[in-house]
């Protein structure tokens, strides 16, 4: 099993998405002489990850999984639990199909620098969905929240994940050892950090819009998924939402925080 991990906001997070019936899998490690145990760890562990990205994005924009785009990739794992085909505007839909093939692709490179292990058993269920919003706002929406409801949902659901991957690669870049794993880490930091900016310049443009049927608009929305992660990640500040106190901005100079940043405007860690 994996004695390496990055960070606790990736455990935490998964274990808020993954099923409890979820069957634990084993890591099987291939025999590569260029990579150490702990590189091996490193970049098994975000396969998870990777895993929930690419079902979700794929369910929200096709209707369907890895099972039908890229069986090879499950390595017989279990399907997810209820994922579902989102009520999505075109721009919006393809927008999320280029991320579900980026994660397909994220996969594959993964797997073919270490074996990895089949896809756990994923809950992508609007109610798992749900119950993280109400974690988030400490109270429960009525109705709950339903990321397959529309294009706006669907990407405040989005606004959960690609921000732990980031946070994640760039934790675990100076623990690799391998120039092999730090090119390959770097690669796939670039485009989760790609993706996140692209769903956090979307929901910014909207932060100001109520977020129907509540009373909350999308940038308190965002900013308590970003404090839920901050609460789970347990090393202070490490996420911020989309309009942040003045102090916080770039150079202290600005409110609005489409890319979030230390007060350098470099990447968090975890």
């Amino acid at each position: 099993m994996l004695t390496y991990l990055t960070s606790a906001i990736f455990t935490s997070l998964l274990l808020l998405l993954v099923s409890t019936k979820s069957k634990g899998y084993e890591v099987l490690v291939i025999p590569n002489p260029s990579l150490s145990p702990s590189d091996i760890d490193l970049l098994e562990f975000p396969l998870n990850l990777e895993y929930l990205e690419a079902e979700f994005f794929l369910w929200g924009s096709l209707g369907y999984g890895l099972d039908m785009v890229a069986p090879n990739l499950t390595a017989g794992g279990p399907p997810p639990i209820g994922g579902k085909k989102a009520n999505l505007d075109p721009v919006t839909r393809d927008i999320i199909l280029q991320f579900a093939y980026q994660e397909v692709g994220h996969l594959r490179a993964i797997k073919r620098t270490v074996k990895g292990f089949p896809r756990p058993l994923l809950d992508i269920s609007a109610e798992n969905f749900a119950k993280i919003i109400n974690n988030a706002m400490k109270y429960p929406l009525y109705p709950p929240f339903d990321p397959y409801a529309n294009g706006l949902n669907f990407l405040i659901a989005s606004y959960i994940i690609p921000y732990v991957g980031l946070t994640g690669y760039v934790g675990a870049n100076p623990k690799l050892q391998s120039a092999q794993a730090k090119r390959l880490v770097a690669g796939l930091l670039g485009v989760e950090s790609a993706q996140d900016a692209v769903i956090r310049a979307l929901l910014h443009e909207r932060a100001s819009l109520k977020v129907q049927p509540y009373d909350i608009t999308v940038a308190e929305l965002t900013n308590r998924i970003s404090d839920l992660r901050n609460d789970i990640g347990k090393q202070g500040l490490k996420n911020e939402g989309l309009i942040v106190p003045l102090e916080l901005g770039a150079e202290g100079r600005i409110s609005g925080n489409v890319i979030a940043g230390d007060r350098d405007s470099v990447a968090y860690d975890r």
